[in-house]
């Protein structure tokens, strides 16, 4: 199998391009593994499932290192910088699955980040106790489901870019997380920034390039 390979989207855009593997074989992963191992590119891969990464070639398995719980896999070495300048939140533990691939694709790229788990405004001194920790970051990815208010009181309470997460979490009405991308869309805080639901990836890059643009110099990617 032809693999092309986009090498150049660094160059074009700071960011490196991903393979998506929801929807591809595993023949097809091994095939692109191979052919980025042979030239010495490293990769990331998201929405790799465990039965899928389980389905993979023994050279694939062994070539890269998988985390079961964000279902991302990374070919090739990291750099990552001791400086954590975003902070991944969530609004619970559900959310964390999708936290874990914001937090592999931002060390993927050489960026450190802090998390901080199940501060759900429901129980809103959870929040409020960790405020001081969280005004220190350059930029907050806030990761909710249900009616995804976290995105909205974070970004009335910190200076700092607030990147909304919705994610699917929630019962009947909430639709698999259609609910929290309108009330993240409709928020009323008046900055907040909001990507598609579930997609932990593209809250990462919109945070990479928040920090190439603020601290140019001090960017791991480079």
């Amino acid at each position: 199998m032809e693999v092309q390979l986009d090498l150049l989207r660094r160059v074009r855009t700071g960011l490196e391009e991903a393979i998506f593997c929801e929807g591809k074989s595993p023949d097809q992963i091994n095939g692109i593994c191979e052919t980025a191992n042979s030239s010495g590119y490293r990769l990331l891969l998201t929405r790799l499932t465990s039965e899928k990464f389980s389905s993979l070639s023994e050279a694939a398995r062994t070539l890269i290192d998988y985390d079961v719980v964000s279902n991302t896999a990374i070919l090739g070495e990291k750099t990552l910088s001791p400086a954590a300048h975003v902070a991944v939140v969530s609004g619970g533990t559900s959310d964390v699955p999708v936290c874990k691939e914001v937090v592999r694709t931002l060390n993927y790229h050489g960026f450190g980040c802090d998390e901080f788990y199940d501060l759900g405004v429901t129980g809103l001194w959870r929040l409020m106790d960790r405020l001081p920790d969280l005004r220190k970051y350059k930029v907050i990815i806030a990761a909710a489901g249900m009616e995804a208010a976290l995105p909205t009181v974070l970004g009335g309470l910190i200076k700092a870019p607030v990147i909304a997460l919705p994610t699917s979490i929630g019962y009947g009405v909430a639709q698999g997380g259609k609910v929290a991308l309108q009330s993240c869309l409709a928020s009323c805080s008046g900055s907040l920034l909001t990507v598609n639901i579930d997609n932990g990836f593209g809250a990462a890059c919109a945070a990479i390039k928040i920090l190439q643009i603020s601290e140019p110099q001090n960017n791991p990617s480079q």
